[in-house]
């Protein structure tokens, strides 16, 4: 069967859905791997060593005959139009946001797995695309605060004087939270996060950090994922973050929910508060923003604090996110893979978790019902 990997085609993504060192772990299991023409650049990638590692490369008319189609993010419809029924295609894909794409699926007869939609289970943790993600995004958040703080990170002790520590806050200890702190801790910052589960203080203190108590319940959910708040709660919430943020010189918010708006967390005249020059990297702009007045793929000004937005921000370090997500595509990919035959079983959970179409219909009920609905 041959697996085909798709050059991206969307604007600033510049990631590879698999990475040459990874071939070997496709053929090895009796799959035959072709790669589109310059579908590593962006990653550092060539032709030739995809061809070294066993893959072939070949124009945009491989997808025509591909039995699984491999991609970061979703094939666009008219690229999924021209896929054969039947075929297999691994992506990121927010299903419920991508309706034409999943329309598109859908009437192709094309079996569409979205990577959002892993099961955050323990025999899922090595395809679990999301998590592999945002640890790249975390650390690439406190490269960038760094880059713009118009201060030192570190301690620096010098006969011209004592220059204190930058003052961060993170907000979320998720992956990309801990790793966020983990990296502006090596760096030489005083940190301190927040998150709604209790459950998260041992993790961010055993990073160097400090744990801001709120005197709040804890929102400890089901996977690991916090339950939804009252409005009421969130409003308390930032009211109570609000000094924390205004005596911070870098704030860095990470809380996102897969599917959903990310929650707001601080509210404008609490960054107007923070000092001349301080920076906001806010992880989840994208989604809508944990930090309000920030913009997805811009820098605003909000009183004297720069605030940055973010967008595909693991995409900004494309060589080893590439590298993440290849291996848990090869991981769900080789799941479904016996006797050289890619084929889904629907009776294992992560596999029927993940998918969105299969033979003509739409399989993830919260989509399928906003299709109904049109």
């Amino acid at each position: 069967m041959k697996v085909v990997v798709a050059a991206e085609t969307r604007e600033h993504e510049r990631r590879v859905a698999l990475v040459p060192d990874l071939v070997g772990r496709l053929t090895s299991a009796g799959l035959e791997v072709v790669v589109e023409s310059g579908a590593g650049l962006g990653a550092l990638h060539t032709d030739e060593s995809y061809e070294a590692a066993g893959a072939s490369v070949a124009g945009p008319d491989a997808l025509a005959s591909a039995d699984v189609v491999v991609s970061v993010q979703p094939l666009p419809p008219s690229r999924l139009a021209g896929l054969r029924s039947g075929a297999v295609t691994v992506s990121f894909l927010p299903a419920t946001q991508e309706l034409d794409v999943v329309r598109a699926a859908r009437d192709a007869g094309v079996t569409a797995f979205s990577l959002e939609l892993v099961p955050r289970i323990s025999r899922a943790q090595s395809m679990d695309a999301l998590t592999s993600q945002a640890l790249v995004a975390g650390y690439r958040a406190v490269l960038v605060a760094a880059e713009k703080l118009p201060r030192f990170f570190p301690l620096s002790m010098t006969a011209a004087g004592t220059i204190p520590p930058a003052e961060v806050l993170v907000l979320g200890a998720g992956v990309a939270g801990l790793q966020a702190i983990a990296t502006a801790r090596r760096l030489g910052a005083r940190v301190q996060a927040y998150d709604v589960r209790a459950a998260s203080a041992d993790e961010v203190r055993s990073l160097g950090a400090k744990f801001v108590e709120l005197d709040l319940p804890s929102l400890e959910g089901a996977g690991g994922y916090a339950r939804e708040m009252t409005e009421d709660r969130a409003q308390l919430q930032r009211d109570l973050l609000a000094p924390h943020v205004s005596a911070s010189d870098v704030l860095i918010t990470t809380a996102a929910v897969p599917g959903r708006s990310a929650p707001l967390l601080v509210e404008r005249p609490a960054v107007e508060a923070m000092r001349p020059g301080s920076i906001v990297v806010d992880l989840a702009a994208e989604s809508g923003g944990n930090v309000e007045g920030s913009v997805a793929g811009s820098e605003v000004l909000v009183g004297g604090a720069l605030v940055w937005g973010a967008r595909n921000v693991p995409s900004q370090l494309p060589v080893h996110a590439s590298r993440l997500f290849a291996a848990n595509v090869v991981n769900l990919v080789l799941l479904m893979t016996a006797d050289g035959k890619v084929t889904p079983d629907f009776a294992d959970e992560i596999v029927d978790g993940a998918a969105v179409t299969h033979d003509g219909a739409v399989r993830h009920a919260p989509t399928r019902e906003l299709l109904e609905a049109e």
